[in-house]
Order: C-alpha cells, then structure tokens, then sequence
C-alpha cells in the first residue's frame, strides 16, 4: 500500500485509511466480532491510519480499535476526536469557545480517549467541530498544545463543520493546527479552491472524510433504497436528497463506464489525485469492504481528461440555484 506523510506530524500512513464511525454504530447493526476482523484485514493489507472519534458509540469504536491495537505488532497510527460539550451542531458564531471546549473538559476527554485507545499518547487528536467565531482567541488550541508538551497529545487539528469548511483556512495559515479534517468529494469540491492549497502550502496533514457521500458515490443505492432503523443516512437522504443524489451518480457512471474503473475506485482515485491529501478514509465495516478499498491503494492513478470531467459534477448543495 502506498504512504503518504501526514503533513508536519512526519507520520508516513498509508493513503487509504480506515473510516471507524460505522463500526461504532449509528448505521445500522453492527457485529463487534466482524468490527474487529475487518480491522485486521485493513492492517494485513498494508493500511496503518485509523480515523475514530469519542461520539462514535459513545466510545464503543475506540474500543474496539485499542482491543486490535494491543493483538498487532504493527506501527499504527490512530487519530480521534473529541467533541464540544452540549449546544448547538456545528457551534454558532455567539458561542464561547471556552464554553464549549474548557481545559477541564479537554482534559477529562483525552484522558478517556487514552483509556479506551489503551494508549500513552495519542497520536492526533482532532476537535470534532469548530467556527470560524473563535479563530481570534482560539484557546482549546491553546489547551492542546499544553496537552502536547505534556505528551498526551501528539499532534492534534480539527473536523471541518460541514456549513464553513474555510473557516480553517485562517487557523492553518497561523501554523496553529498540524491536521484537517475534512469533506472533499466529486460532489463537494470547495476545498480545491482554498483549503488544500494553503495545506500544502504550510504543510497542514489532510484527513479526507465522506468520500463516498455516505456511500452513495459508490453507485450501490437506487431512488427507492430504504436504510435500517437507526442509520444516520435516513437523516442524510431525507426527503427528496436520495433520488436527487442517484439521479447525478448515475450521470457519473455513464461517464466512467468506459474508464475500467468501478464507481469506489473513481470516488477515492479522484480524491488521492490532489497532492494535499494525506489520506482518505473511507467507511469500513467488514473484510469485504476492507479488502476492496485497501486495494485501490494500488491502482494506477485517474488520467487527467478524466479529473477534468469529474470536476463538472461538483454539486452546490447549499444554493437555491443548483441544490435544487
């Protein structure tokens, strides 16, 4: 599998990570016994970067990994999260960032991801949302950079809000953030303009996230495809958002059916196809799907002509004037 440095942590991890929200739950059942096989098959298929988060069953998924971490001898670097304290999601522009993130709260959390990690330090820590109200006095930063001297942090950087990805662009330019994660997709394309060019600029990691569109991308869901009780998607896919969003991968399909591809390798290959992006971490839930997306690690990259016509399906969710 090929590797990729993560920015100015020095961390050379592999290009495809591991994505383990959905082993901690939130997309419908989930077997721990197949959690923990799909894990070590990413990792015997040469991949070294996992992506978790405090939020992902309520610590279930960062368990599960610190259970696979003590049975491998490998090098592996985990990054998670921790999230604000209760309010509003994403944070709005009158919140106090002390008031969401306070150093006792950072504190406690990072102890609690070290214990379910089974780890001394942790390798990136990422605050799970932001806004762009605290870039003038950003003092969880601050507290994780306390937390850095005092080796329980290695590194540490923040998860886009999904409404203002750019609001980290300023914070980067400082040098006051190591990684970013982000959302960059063939539908979400605005990182391109702004966000991944001052990342390679200051040498910023980047952590891309949603690759698939919550699987979409992949081409597996049709209009009238109904997701479990309990999976987030039902809440993605709301209203009408399913058929729209099949109707524009279908438009994608056509375009690639001659490329020898399938619709998973087009999805992450155009990602990995900016130099900025460290690593791209799609959903991984059991040794199939582990199998089939390390494997794309080794495919030759997309021609040109073809990133120039993926770049037309960009998709401007938020505007009444092609949301629609």
């Amino acid at each position: 599998m090929k590797k990729r440095t993560l920015g100015r942590t020095g961390f050379a991890v592999s290009d495809i990570g591991f994505g383990a929200w959905a082993i901690g739950g939130s997309w419908g059942d989930q077997d721990e016994g197949e959690s923990v096989k799909a894990l070590h098959a990413a990792i015997d298929h040469g991949l070294n970067f996992i992506d978790t988060a405090a939020g992902y069953g309520g610590g279930r998924s960062e368990r599960i990994i610190g259970r696979v971490l003590k049975e491998r001898k490998e090098k592996l670097y985990v990054a998670t999260k921790t999230p604000p304290m209760a309010g509003a999601w994403p944070p709005t522009p009158y919140d106090r960032a002390e008031d969401r993130y306070p150093e006792k709260y950072i504190r406690e959390s990072v102890e609690e991801r070290l214990k379910n990690l089974g780890v001394e330090a942790i390798d990136v820590l990422q605050l799970h949302t932001w806004t762009r109200a605290w870039n003038a006095n950003p003092t969880p930063l601050h507290v994780l950079a306390k937390l850095k001297e005092e080796g329980k942090v290695l590194n540490y950087g923040i998860s886009t809000p999904e409404n203002d990805q750019d609001c980290v662009v300023d914070l980067m330019k400082r040098g006051l953030i190591d990684t970013v994660q982000v959302i960059y997709n063939i539908f979400e394309q605005q990182p391109a303009a702004e966000l991944l060019p001052v990342a390679r600029e200051t040498n910023t990691g980047i952590i891309v996230r949603v690759a698939f569109d919550e699987g979409s991308l992949t081409g597996k869901f049709a209009a009238d495809t109904r997701f479990a009780e309990g999976d987030f998607r039902n809440r993605y896919f709301a209203g009408d958002r399913l058929e729209r969003t099949v109707a524009r991968v279908e438009a994608i399909r056509e375009l690639v059916k001659e490329s020898g591809y399938t619709m998973a390798q087009i999805a992450l290959l155009f990602v990995l196809a900016d130099p900025a992006v460290s690593t791209v971490i799609p959903g991984i839930r059991n040794v199939r799907q582990a199998e089939l997306n390390t494997a794309i690690s080794d495919l030759k990259p997309l021609p040109q002509t073809l990133i120039d016509e993926l770049r037309k399906h960009l998709w401007l969710k938020s505007h009444w004037y092609s949301g629609k």
